[in-house]
């Protein structure tokens, strides 16, 4: 009994440790994430890397020893069982076929493979797909020079026009920054955040897609660009790249007027875009300040110098600070300045009394002259170098498309100045800087499967062979993407790497399936004799592959299907493995048994040898 179970064991055992090793390194890309994809994909390496490890330990350790003690007994044959004596009788008629025409068998699957090309040329691109967050922000842009009435009339109207909507369950607006250092929101900048009723209480047939289009419609007024993105999203990527919108263009130079002029026509060809709902460049001018020009002659005959009218005009006007209040563990500052009914024009800023230190009492008009003068409402730097930026919001289109277009366009159609640079920001930043990394990571981690794959068959060509057949096992990944509409983003590249490592582990455990049922013929059998154990190994996996599958399809179909919270994400990381599941075991069914029977089959039968009386 003991013999029996050492001897199954050292069958499958070895093919069961390499492949679950292989599954491990297949998730090496995923380590290699950073910033956001990594924070959110690195437990999910974490656990799998962990579970597999641990699987292939225990699959060579702990599990022969419980074969031996849990299967006693009669152990009936496989065709005992109805079902796998079904999947049997299915498949011995499409691996004779095989076995017939091998060559036929690649040149489907290398033509399956090459339909691949359409859904590829259709699916877009993305970093991450939009969370349904439960609320949504709505951060439109005025232009500057927006007095603080017209702000406040502007975020009422808005408020109200969102309010009549019959999912929204309540609006609350802000205008500028907020009671805090770390806003340097403007004046002209809304925030508004929406709350939503619960879904229950929507009206019949509406989405949370449909929903935005139909505030878009609603709130349309002069002046405003709307953006409506999620909260914590939006955070994030304010935090991370200061970009509000999906897609920030950077314009940066040392000539404000020129980055003015090349924003704004940055604006005009992003808004021709197809999906660009809005964009909005940042203006370098329309700012209103107040410029007192001191005159230092007139200042000297009354006795004060540049430095006394300056601090008369910082203190009266500006503000300052002379002592501080403790109230109770709270400390308040006491500033002194003219109240607002004084300073509230030029012709009263000119009107300001002025002590001279001969005791004159003349006004602030005498000595300087008061004027308003216009200049940009915000300086941003990008990396040392004055920069302006460009807001677009994305709907109806994938990311990736949308800036590849834009790009083209503004590469053709906007006239840069010599030192001005353009840089693309927003999420479409993180999208590239994930796929760069990918396109490093990804090739050496094939490189380190393709060498244990050599080390576990000992041949280059066993290992070429399930190198070069992984492509066929991702067609279904990629025919499920395109007809459930998802964008490729970095979920969906966790799914297919998820799939390559399964697919790997059903190509080394039939090609070891082969190898022994050829090891258990002749040393050098003819062609008709690798047919057999070609077909031989292959009917031996109809009820493991059954079984595979099956478990793989039981545990990801509730993802793809599910709802809530994270689902968005989730159910684009199942997608690619339950489409791999419908080409994934065609390929170690029938693929690797045909190429593997052109692989070993003699060209010419063996010369028999002479056998001496």
């Amino acid at each position: 009994h003991w013999q029996v179970m050492t001897q199954a064991a050292a069958e499958v055992g070895p093919a069961l440790f390499f492949s679950l090793l292989i599954i491990t390194l297949s998730f090496i890309p995923v380590f290699t994430l950073e910033a956001q994809e990594g924070r959110l994909f690195a437990p999910l390496a974490f656990t799998k890397t962990y579970a597999m490890g641990a699987a292939a330990i225990l699959s060579v350790t702990l599990v022969p020893i419980l074969m031996g003690w849990l299967i006693r007994g009669r152990i009936p044959a496989e065709q005992a069982n109805p079902v796998n004596r079904w999947l049997t009788n299915i498949y011995r008629p499409a691996i004779d076929w095989t076995m017939k025409r091998p060559k036929a068998v690649l040149l489907i699957a290398a033509l399956v493979f090459a339909t691949t090309a359409w859904p590829l040329s259709r699916l877009g691109g993305e970093f991450m797909p939009n969370l349904d967050e439960g609320d949504l922000l709505y951060m439109p842009s005025a232009l500057p020079g927006l007095s603080a009435a017209k702000a406040s009339e502007l975020l009422q109207q808005t408020d109200r026009l969102i309010k009549t909507v019959p999912e929204v369950e309540s609006v609350f607006g802000k205008a500028g920054r907020a009671e805090t250092a770390t806003d340097p929101a403007p004046l002209e900048m809304f925030e508004t955040t929406i709350q939503f009723k619960p879904r229950d209480q929507w009206r019949s047939g509406m989405t949370p897609e449909r929903l935005v289009d139909e505030l878009d419609r609603r709130v349309k007024l002069p002046g405003l660009a709307n953006i409506w993105v999620p909260p914590i999203r939006n955070r994030i990527d304010m935090l991370a790249t200061g970009i509000k919108s999906p897609i920030g263009v950077k314009v940066s130079g040392s000539d404000l007027a020129e980055l003015d002029r090349i924003a704004h026509d940055v604006e005009t060809v992003a808004r021709s875009v197809p999906g660009v709902s809005s964009a909005l460049a940042e203006r370098l001018t329309g700012g209103r300040y107040v410029d007192v020009d001191i005159d230092r002659a007139a200042a000297a005959r009354f006795g004060l110098n540049i430095a006394d009218v300056q601090a008369i005009v910082s203190g009266a006007i500006g503000g300052e600070t002379i002592g501080e209040t403790v109230e109770g563990l709270a400390r308040y500052p006491i500033s002194v300045r003219y109240p607002r009914e004084l300073r509230d024009s030029l012709e009263r800023l000119r009107a300001l009394p002025i002590l001279t230190p001969a005791g004159q009492q003349i006004t602030l008009g005498t000595v300087a002259n008061v004027s308003i003068a216009e200049g940009p409402p915000m300086l941003k730097t990008e990396n040392a170098r004055p920069s302006t930026w460009v807001y677009v919001d994305v709907r109806g289109r994938d990311l990736a498309s949308v800036v590849g277009d834009l790009q083209r366009a503004v590469a053709k159609q906007v006239r840069l100045s010599p030192g001005v640079s353009i840089a693309y920001s927003g999420q479409f930043e993180y999208l590239e800087r994930a796929v760069d990394r990918l396109k490093l990571v990804v090739p050496a981690t094939l490189l380190i499967i393709f060498v244990l794959l050599y080390l576990i068959f000992g041949r280059f060509d066993e290992a070429a062979l399930i190198m070069g057949t992984l492509p066929f096992a991702l067609t279904g990944g990629i025919w499920t993407l395109y007809l459930l509409g998802f964008n490729q983003s970095i979920a969906t590249g966790v799914g297919f790497i998820a799939l390559a490592g399964v697919s790997a582990e059903f190509g080394v455990v039939m090609l070891i399936y082969l190898k022994n049922a050829l090891a258990e013929h002749t040393a050098n059998p003819d062609a008709a004799e690798v047919e057999a154990a070609v077909r031989e190994g292959a009917l031996l996996r109809v009820r493991p592959k059954a079984m595979t599958v099956a478990v793989i399809l039981a545990g990801l179909l509730p993802i793809l299907l599910g709802s809530g919270a994270g689902s968005e994400v989730m159910s684009r990381i199942a997608a690619p493995m339950i489409g791999g599941m419908l080409t994934a075991p065609l390929l170690s069914m029938f693929v690797l048994p045909a190429a593997y029977l052109l692989l070993r089959r003699p060209k010419t039968d063996p010369i028999p040898q002479p056998v001496s009386s």
